[in-house]
């Protein structure tokens, strides 16, 4: 049984699962984008989003931290000085998992994961238009003259009955 066990153990024993994430980290950080099952990417960006954080202070302890995760000087040295710049303002969230399909032999669930700072297609469309224009919520009234107006309107007749009633009821006592 799995009580309590919060991560997916993939099958493997520890060893191996460990060796597995580590060669796909590096590959990871060296390419900046791999595919593989879907179970690989989510434990890929559960082992690895807690190392890229670490990368964000550059001292000489975060470096051998990461370097004991990674054993790999040429990862270490692509996260500190490439990868960090990117994502240093990023509160989290540094990897995106795209589901691309299901293998032809066994019908495994196929994923791209990916850095999301390095993905000029997503970051490159998005960013022109939401750069120029400021961004206004939407209401059902219309634009904001339009509601003055309504509103205007909607409070002169109030005004008008309360003094025909006025001039009615003056009337009556005379």
């Amino acid at each position: 049984m799995r009580h309590g066990k919060k991560f997916n153990h993939l099958g493997r024993k520890k060893g191996h699962r460990t060796a597995l994430l580590k060669n796909m980290s590096n590959s990871l950080i060296e390419h900046k984008r791999i595919n593989t099952t879907l179970a690989k990417a989510k434990a890929l960006r559960l082992h690895l989003e807690p190392i890229i954080t670490k990368c964000k202070t550059n001292t000489t302890h975060s470096r051998r931290v990461v370097f004991s995760y990674l054993q790999s000087k040429d990862s270490v040295k692509e996260l500190f000085d490439n990868v960090a710049p990117k994502i240093a303002d990023r509160p989290g969230g540094y990897l995106r998992i795209i589901k691309t399909g299901f293998r032809k032999g066994d019908a495994a669930e196929l994923a791209m994961i990916e850095f999301v700072d390095y993905n000029t297609v997503y970051n490159n469309d998005k960013a022109p238009a939401g750069a120029g224009k400021k961004k206004t919520r939407r209401r059902r009234g219309g634009s904001k003259a339009a509601a003055a107006d309504v509103s205007s309107k909607e409070t002169t007749p109030v005004v008008n009955e309360i003094t025909s009633t006025e001039d009615s009821n003056s009337n009556e006592e005379e």
